[in-house]
């Protein structure tokens, strides 16, 4: 499981904490969407989980490895799927995958059997040898996603992983993130798209100004919240209805 205990990040220069003592354990196999504002910490608690960004304060444990103890052997286990496309423009999808599946240390049949699995399951076959700067979002989404998994992570990370796509694409995507959570894959993932995490995970957490306001399955926050009858409504309901500009 994911054992979080009091994390925090606070950035250079910063008045404020970006994530302020959050307290949280993710069971394995979860479907654990974490939603909030922009600017609410939703990115930062996820990069820090996924060893990107050094905690502050506290610890947090991945499948009993700590980021100060096992860092490398923590990122062994995960795989992380960044809201902006982590891709060469100028390398075919093949290339790029091919590449990135090498970093993981998977080679030789075993990394093309896996490149052509996934490709075939995200209707990517015809493309597979075009440029990735001639590919459309949804397309560039797929790519990214599949180059995060080729290594078959235990726990995938994903942040925002279907904004900007279209409807087919975010079918497809999240079929397959379905498919992997089923084999076994726990699955923590950001997104704006309250409907859709709505049906998509088994619990969510609710980010405000750096600290978790509140956790639990879709439809029992939707009961606990007086008047609410969708997800959408339980998130304004603790948000409130401000706008969240930030730069």
């Amino acid at each position: 499981m994911i054992t979080i205990n009091q994390l925090s990040k606070k950035y250079k220069d910063a008045e404020n904490y970006a994530v302020s003592n959050i307290d949280l354990v993710i069971e394995n196999k979860e479907i654990f969407g974490l939603l909030g504002p922009n600017g609410a910490g939703k990115t930062t608690l996820i990069s820090m989980l996924s060893s990107l960004i050094k905690p502050t304060e506290g610890s947090f444990s991945i499948n009993g490895l700590t980021y100060k103890e096992d860092k490398n052997n923590l990122k062994q286990i995960i795989g992380i799927v960044p809201q902006e496309y982590a891709l060469y423009p100028s390398l075919t999808a093949y290339e790029n995958l091919f590449y990135l599946g090498s970093m993981y240390g998977l080679k030789g049949n075993r990394l093309t059997s896996l490149i052509k699995e996934h490709v075939e399951t995200l209707g990517l076959t015809d493309f597979i040898d075009k440029k990735i700067r001639h590919f459309s979002g949804g397309m560039k989404r797929r790519i990214n996603l599949i180059a995060s998994i080729l290594h078959e992570p235990k726990y995938l990370f994903l942040d925002e992983p279907t904004v900007g796509v279209d409807v087919q694409s975010k079918n497809v995507i999240i079929d397959h993130l379905k498919e992997l959570n089923a084999n076994g894959t726990t699955i923590i993932y950001t997104s704006h798209h309250l409907n859709e995490a709505e049906h998509f995970c088994t619990r969510v957490g609710i980010v405000d100004h750096g600290k978790l306001i509140c956790k639990g399955k879709p439809s029992e926050l939707i009961f606990q919240q007086e008047g609410a009858n969708n997800l959408e409504e339980v998130f304004i309901a603790r948000t409130g209805k401000a706008l969240r500009d930030y730069v």
